[in-house]
């Protein structure tokens, strides 16, 4: 068979579709549905940093890193202007693949090297001439643009948020033009128009002001969780996604616009309004969909019993359930029932159409949501760092944690211990972070080494612990011997 022309071969990664609402062609199935930011080979310390890095500066840093805070700190500001000095030639770079390498880059120094009030300091500093026009220019698409290199300037962004903190109005607003557009693109790829989301979510939780600024972001999240968005089938994940953000955004109003009915001026609340979608969702096949409507689920029925609660009252489960909160007599009754039956058997669902980790995975999560939904109790998460520990009490706090913490991913502890908004969202107090993150060798080695007291006697407890669930299991051997 003769070999088709240069002209007539089709390259590698274009899509054979045509054009949609003048954005560029990308092929919507490159991205998988499990792709991040560091699903690929190459790490975010590869790439720029490979030719340029020092072995003698890394085991220096690496010596310095326990023993003197201070050139720490220089150390960890000298790598982000470093990364944000890569980044001032992204404009310009013709190679997509450079182009990802230096957003990839960009990430790492903005999640994990921009610490404190300097590195806030320098991210704003060069907002508006490095990082908006590289992220920007990637996301305009072009001859050469990659989703994965569209995806990554969304993840940028969504980061960027977190660093600049509250009163940023301008900021957020000059994102939704921008972010909308890849939204509402079908052509793009489901992980891309679903990180432009979050990023667009996280801008408007973090950096706004106004009391209703989230609103038409909430909106666009219930058109696009939807089964059909402009004409198109919108992929379960991007309905996953829209959820998600639909909940963190969520966590803003006040319970009476989330889960109340018959509000003067505005009607049903918002959570009632999408119930006979989020269950439908539940219903879905796709594992992230499911479990991202029993997450919303489970915020709007903790909103709704906590109406009419004064701080001081409804500890218990029995008063949260016979309050003026309850669902019982009204018109949202007969749905719920369905929801909460739903739900109880997700939380035990079994079948060979799951993998054992799907299974697993799935009955976890949704135990924690039915210990909320049909037996109204708070939920209680313990999140252990390097530090301490944190404890959450309810959905609201463990919505926003979980999105921050997919935003940040392996830089969630240091902007824990020295981002003063994240600080203040959750209640934290970084003198006492900090001052307990400062441990010498020897003080970790007997506090965090697996030979340590406290390691041998969580290995103790973990035994005895294991040796009572056999020996339960075992008692009927017993009884019939």
């Amino acid at each position: 068979m003769p070999k088709k022309p240069k002209s007539a071969r089709r390259r590698k990664n274009a899509s054979m579709d045509g054009e949609g609402d003048g954005d560029v062609q990308v092929d919507i199935d490159v991205l998988s549905d499990t792709y991040t930011i560091m699903s690929d080979e190459q790490s975010l310390g590869d790439s720029f940093y490979e030719d340029t890095a020092n072995e003698d500066q890394i085991l220096e840093e690496e010596e310095l890193q326990d023993d003197d805070v201070a050139t720490r700190e220089e150390l960890r500001h000298a790598k982000l202007m470093d990364g944000l000095s890569i980044a001032s030639d992204l404009t310009s770079e013709k190679r997509a693949k450079k182009r990802e390498q230096g957003l990839r880059t960009l990430f790492k120094a903005i999640t994990q090297h921009a610490a404190g009030y300097n590195g806030q300091e320098a991210i704003r500093s060069q907002l508006d001439e490095i990082i908006l026009p590289a992220c920007k220019n990637s996301l305009r698409g072009g001859g050469s643009s990659t989703p994965a290199e569209q995806y990554a300037a969304c993840r940028v962004l969504e980061a960027t948020s977190i660093l600049l903190g509250g009163g940023e109005d301008e900021f957020a607003e000059g994102l939704f033009t921008t972010l909308s557009r890849v939204i509402k693109v079908t052509s793009r790829a489901a992980q891309v128009r679903g990180a432009a989301l979050r990023a667009l979510s996280m801008a408007y939780f973090i950096c706004m002001s106004g009391v209703d600024a989230s609103d038409r972001v909430l909106d666009l999240c219930e058109q696009v969780c939807a089964t059909e968005f402009r004409g198109e089938v919108v992929p379960p994940i991007l309905r996953a996604t829209a959820l998600d953000c639909w909940a963190l955004l969520s966590t803003t109003i006040h319970n009476a616009y989330l889960a109340g009915n018959d509000i003067p001026g505005s009607g049903d609340g918002r959570g009632l309004v999408i119930l006979p979608l989020l269950n439908d969702c539940l219903n879905s096949s796709n594992l992230d969909l499911r479990c991202s409507a029993g997450e919303c689920v489970a915020l709007i029925h903790e909103a709704r019993l906590d109406l009419g609660i004064d701080e001081d009252e409804g500890e218990n489960a029995s008063e949260r359930r016979y309050r003026r909160g309850s669902w019982d007599g009204s018109e949202w009754e007969v749905i719920m029932d369905e929801v909460k039956q739903r739900v109880a058997e997700l939380s035990v669902e079994s079948g060979k159409h799951m993998s054992k980790k799907a299974k697993k995975e799935q009955r976890q999560t949704f135990r924690e949501f039915m210990s909320t939904i049909v037996d109204d109790e708070s939920p209680n998460e313990v999140v252990a760092f390097r530090g301490g520990q944190m404890t959450l009490n309810n959905w609201r706090e463990i919505i926003q944690l979980n999105f921050i913490r997919h935003c940040l991913q392996s830089g969630f502890q240091v902007q824990l211990m020295t981002n003063a908004t994240l600080q203040a969202i959750f209640g934290s107090d970084g003198r006492i972070l900090n001052s307990a993150g400062n441990m010498s060798q020897l003080e970790k080695r007997l506090v965090m080494s697996k030979t340590s007291d406290a390691s041998k006697q969580a290995y103790n407890q973990r035994n005895k612990r294991r040796k009572s669930k056999n020996a339960r299991q075992n008692m009927f051997l017993e009884e019939e011997g």
